[in-house]
């Protein structure tokens, strides 16, 4: 299951992932927003967010404007690890080597088709584990010392 959180200024790509995912047969929870106007993204973050941290979703994904602020807001939840990723070599290393288990987009940055593979190749990659298991460690002992 995949959480799906967004702002007003990601809804529109959004809606596109939905059809996207629906067309792969995948499930999602979308946690909002539902229409464009003008609202908060640290409450659609957090909501996705608490889904993935609680084990209720396996991953998530989270649009906004420029992603920057849904995923900072995101990342405020323990265990949640969310990366921004405009190009798929990212959404492939941070995938491969952070373990990320949200993924942001920038609806303003991106087109949708590029949109749609970066979501396919997070998706679709898996964690290399090994020396970078280790370094997820340091990540989650940073977080857990506050």
């Amino acid at each position: 299951m995949i959480a799906l959180g967004c702002d007003h200024g990601g809804f529109a790509l959004m809606q596109v992932i939905k059809s996207h995912l629906e067309e792969l047969g995948l499930e999602y929870r979308d946690f909002g927003t539902y229409s464009a106007e003008s609202c908060d993204y640290p409450v659609y973050a957090e909501a996705a967010a608490r889904a993935v941290a609680s084990g209720e979703c396996d991953r998530g994904i989270l649009v906004c404007g420029t992603g920057i602020g849904i995923s900072m807001a995101a990342n405020k939840v323990k265990g949640i690890r969310a990366a921004l990723c405009s190009d798929c070599f990212s959404a492939e290393m941070t995938r491969r080597h952070n373990d990320a288990n949200m993924l942001a987009l920038g609806a303003r940055v991106l087109g949708d088709g590029l949109a749609l593979k970066i979501v396919d190749t997070f998706l679709t990659t898996g964690f290399d584990g090994g020396r970078h298991q280790r370094r997820i460690d340091l990540i989650s002992a940073i977080e857990n010392a506050e």
